[in-house]
């Protein structure tokens, strides 16, 4: 898998108290990930940005939801959430990684 594929992988960190709570008890990372992502390569792409050992991935597909645009009836678009578990002694340090990719 190209590095270059891999870097875009993971869209963001996905924090939620459901998220923080997997966090804190279970050592369990969400990312929202692209659509046409599979469990490796998360897997790969998480290694490859955070220094760290991933342990599991489970990947959800979240539908989109109904919305009202005025009269109009609307819908969000679906999108792929992942949960990345990590081995034992592993944690990733969000604020730490963002500051780092400023200074590049």
């Amino acid at each position: 898998m190209s590095t270059e594929r891999l870097t875009t992988v993971l869209i963001a960190p996905h924090v939620t108290e459901k998220t923080s709570l997997a966090m804190a008890n279970n050592n369990q990372y969400a990312f929202r990930v692209r659509r046409d992502a599979d469990k490796t390569e998360v897997k790969q792409a998480v290694e490859l940005m955070f220094d760290v050992k991933v342990a599991s991935v489970q990947v959800v597909n979240e539908p989109g939801k109904t919305r009202r645009f005025g009269k109009t009836m609307g819908r969000t678009q679906d999108w792929k959430k992942a949960y990345v578990s990590l081995a034992k002694g592993q944690a990733i340090d969000y604020e730490a990684q963002s500051r780092n990719q400023g200074k590049r």
